[in-house]
């Protein structure tokens, strides 16, 4: 594995937003980079959703996370109002990573691209970026998944706690820069054009965080970080390109939507979105 905090210039990286089922464009576009062989990258940060749908990937795995999706998190097992205002989990991502596991075993995981799940450290409320290796690859999936408050649990790993990786890097381009990518392909879960509103209650925020202090200002800022990482998109340092793939306006998917329908619809999105970029990558290329 490549260390994080060590810059080498000149690679290539691909990041992939999370957004619970709202990654399914993302699944669509994993679905479609496979069909391809297209893999040209030297690392991968993933973000919750995210984090799922690249070790999908980087196990050469078509449709894992679109069966995951569609099929596994619209059971109520994952997703349950009830036993969340009976003092459970709205949405149980152990469940869903493991039951995934069980249903789809994962495979070892190809040669030449290394695998970071972005996870918020809950002491410092910052984003710490996980390198998976087989011996935390469950345990920093469900870290990077664990949605505050939706999934009551904070997640190990190495004896850190840790949960949604959202709440800290929504969006971990600047720090696939940082690690020496100069050419980054973003996968985003939003259309373009969309930015965070802040309309998030701070006495919410204060009485359910209250006593983590490093997430709860995480929680605070989470809206700024975002747009922050949207604004370095949009204008890059000198020697970095970054390439986005993001879903049509029509895209309908919301973050706990159940509909098949839509998800599917959603899914195509992600497929045809990734034919357009690989048309263009080619055409460049000759």
């Amino acid at each position: 594995m490549h260390d994080p905090q060590h810059r080498t210039a000149g690679r290539r990286a691909i990041v992939v937003e999370g957004g619970a089922m709202r990654g399914i464009f993302a699944s669509g576009v994993i679905d479609q980079f496979l069909a391809d062989q297209y893999s040209p990258f030297d690392f991968a940060i993933g973000v919750s959703a995210g984090s799922t749908n690249l070790s999908g990937y980087l196990s050469r795995q078509a449709g894992r996370a679109r069966t995951a999706i569609i099929d596994y998190a619209r059971q109520r097992e994952f997703f349950s109002p009830m036993r969340f205002f009976r003092g459970g989990h709205m949405t149980d991502v152990h469940w869903l990573w493991h039951y995934t596991q069980q249903q789809l075993p994962l495979a070892e995981f190809a040669e030449g691209m290394d695998l970071y799940a972005t996870a918020t450290h809950v002491e410092s409320g910052s984003a710490h970026y996980i390198p998976v290796t087989p011996s935390n690859i469950h345990d920093a999936m469900v870290a990077s998944c664990a949605i505050p408050y939706l999934y009551r649990s904070q997640v190990l790993v190495n004896n850190e706690r840790y949960v949604d990786g959202g709440v800290a890097d929504s969006i971990p381009v600047r720090q696939a820069w940082n690690m020496g990518a100069t050419e980054i392909t973003v996968v985003l879960s939003q259309p373009l054009g969309f930015r965070k509103k802040d309309g998030q209650s701070q006495w919410l925020l204060d009485k359910v965080f209250g006593q983590e202090p490093g997430l709860l200002q995480a929680m605070k800022y989470r809206s700024q970080q975002y747009n922050d990482s949207l604004d370095f998109m949009l204008a890059p340092p000198p020697g970095c390109s970054i390439r986005v793939i993001a879903p049509p306006p029509e895209f309908a998917v919301s973050r706990l939507c159940m509909n098949e329908r839509k998800l599917v619809a959603g899914y195509d999105m992600g497929v045809a979105a990734a034919q357009a970029y690989l048309t263009d990558t080619y055409s460049v290329a000759c």
